[in-house]
This record gives C-alpha cells, sequence and structure tokens, in this order.
C-alpha cells in the first residue's frame, strides 16, 4: 500500500502515522526551547516599537512575534529588531477568523487567501519562519467536509508562495469545531504532501477536552511552534468555558511535566510563545518566571 493509500484508510490509518519513519521519536534529546511574547501582550504605551523591544530582551524573551496585517510601520519594525537584536520568528494571520478559508462564499475565501498571502511576505520581510492559521471554521452554515475540502484547496493555491518564501504555514487547534482528534490533524498535514504546512500546537486549547501531552507525541515533528496558556477545567465548568483560561500559568489542569516529557520523546527544538493577557514589565517579568518554570528554561 502506497503511502497516500495508507493515510485514506481512516482512523487505523491515522494511528499508523506516528509510525512513519518522518515523525518516529527516535532517540529521545532534551527539549529546546526559544521563549516569547505575542507583540501586542506588550502594554507600555510610553515606549517606541524599539522599546518594546529591548523590554522584552531584558525580561530574557528571546523572540517575539507579531500580527498581519497591522497598523506598525514595517520599517521601523524591522529597524527595531536589528537594533536590539530581538528575532521576529514569525507572524500571526490576523484576518483568518473574519474571512474564513472554509466560507461558502469564494469571495470571503479570496480574500483570506490574500490576507494569509500579505502574512507569508510580512513573514519574510520580519526574517520569521511561519504564519499561524486558523485553518476553517465550522457552524451551522459550514459542514464539517466542507471545512476540509475547502481549507485545503485554498491553502494549497497559497503552498507555491510560501515555497518560494521560504514560510511555513502552522495550523493552530483552536475552539474552531474543527480538526478536534490529534489523529486527523496529523492526517490533514499529511495530505498536503509539502514540507511548508505544519501545526502550531496550542497547549491550553487541549485542556477543556484533552491532554495536552498525548496530542504532542502523535503530531510528533509536524509540530512547527507552541503557543503557551493554562486552563482551569473547574473554573470553565462553573463560569463558563472561556473563564478556565483565566488562571495563572502554572496553576490549572494542565500538566506540565507530562507536557514537557511528550516534548523531549519528540525532540521538540523551537518557539514557545505565551498567548495570555499581557501587561507592564511586571507582568511579562512574571510571566517570564512561569515559562522558565513549566518549560524547565534555564
Amino acid at each position: 500500500m502506497d503511502r497516500r493509500k495508507f493515510l485514506l484508510t481512516g482512523s487505523i490509518g491515522a494511528v499508523g502515522l506516528t509510525l512513519n519513519a518522518r515523525h518516529t521519536f527516535g532517540q529521545a534529546r532534551k527539549v529546546s526551547v526559544r521563549k516569547a511574547v505575542k507583540f501586542g501582550m506588550v502594554e507600555a504605551p510610553d515606549l517606541t516599537i524599539a522599546g518594546k523591544f529591548q523590554l522584552l530582551k531584558d525580561l530574557g524573551y528571546d523572540g517575539v512575534e507579531m500580527e498581519s496585517p497591522n497598523d506598525l510601520d514595517r520599517d521601523e519594525v524591522i529597524a527595531a529588531r536589528d537594533s536590539v537584536g530581538l528575532p521576529i520568528h514569525g507572524v500571526v494571520d490576523s484576518v483568518h477568523w473574519e474571512k474564513t478559508l472554509s466560507d461558502p462564499d469564494p469571495a470571503v475565501r479570496k480574500a483570506g487567501v490574500d490576507g494569509l498571502k500579505t502574512a507569508i511576505q510580512d513573514s519574510h520581510a520580519y526574517g520569521g519562519s511561519t504564519v499561524l492559521l486558523v485553518p476553517a471554521v465550522v457552524n451551522k452554515q459550514v459542514s464539517y467536509a466542507d471545512a476540509y475540502s475547502r481549507s485545503q484547496m485554498e491553502v494549497r493555491k497559497v503552498l507555491p508562495m510560501a515555497t518560494e518564501y521560504g514560510i511555513k504555514i502552522a495550523f493552530e487547534n483552536v475552539w474552531n469545531r474543527f480538526l478536534l482528534s490529534p489523529l486527523e490533524c496529523a492526517r490533514y498535514v499529511d495530505e498536503f504532501e509539502s514540507d511548508h504546512v505544519g501545526w502550531y500546537f496550542d497547549v491550553g486549547n487541549v485542556v477543556t477536552y484533552g491532554w495536552p501531552e498525548h496530542w504532542i507525541r502523535i503530531l510528533g515533528s509536524r509540530i512547527l511552534k507552541l503557543d503557551i496558556k493554562e486552563y482551569s477545567r473547574a473554573k470553565g465548568e462553573s463560569e463558563g468555558p472561556f473563564a478556565g483560561f483565566e488562571v495563572p500559568l502554572g496553576e490549572g489542569d494542565c500538566d506540565w511535566t507530562s507536557v514537557y516529557e511528550a516534548l523531549t520523546e519528540i525532540g521538540f527544538e523551537g518557539w514557545a510563545t505565551a498567548e495570555v493577557p499581557g501587561g507592564d514589565r511586571a507582568r511579562l517579568e512574571e510571566l517570564a518566571r512561569r515559562m522558565n518554570r513549566v518549560l524547565r528554561i534555564q
């Protein structure tokens, strides 16, 4: 049976994905993590872009992630990166929720594709390596099957450009009622048969209905980068689903020891970016300490 037919055999085939030579664990290695925050988390209105970059570097962050498009002067952002020496490791596609690649309207999908192209250009200009993308949204008007086929169709239109610019499209697991299983996520990535797609694994987003360490072991080297946040199941159940995120990093239901062990098994090396409420210097300093603790950063 060839590889593509194997992938299409359903859940059994999806389980077999973890045995594919591209994604086997091999010898366990130490996790190598570079920590970052989203630029919008830096709440310091008195600081210039360069000042904000310097603040992050002073607090021990290794880099930052931008949104695209944004209302900042690109040249000023690049100058800040270079003068401070703080890398911009990638961008978040900021139109993917409004202009979804699964929308029934071709015009909306085209706008989403155009936004993705802009994000690829921005990431390349910043010296980044990825664009974070929510690939689709399932709702009453958009069936699961349509979301799957439409989103893959639209992403494929952009892959030649991503390849040309050397940027990887990293799909994120979010509360979009789509790709609800790590087996399915692995299959979705592999069906592109491209080294320019992968997974942007959000640790906290899984906790309400699963266990992050299970996902990490299945997704393996498909995981390009990590989003870091916490979740409390009890708080989510008693106060509403989104309230579950309102807990300090390391004080919720994410088993960070198991997460670290799983990351070690797959030999993860790369960026881990906080996606939590930001704040001033004190808040960002405390967040850096918490990230160091849960991710065992020296």
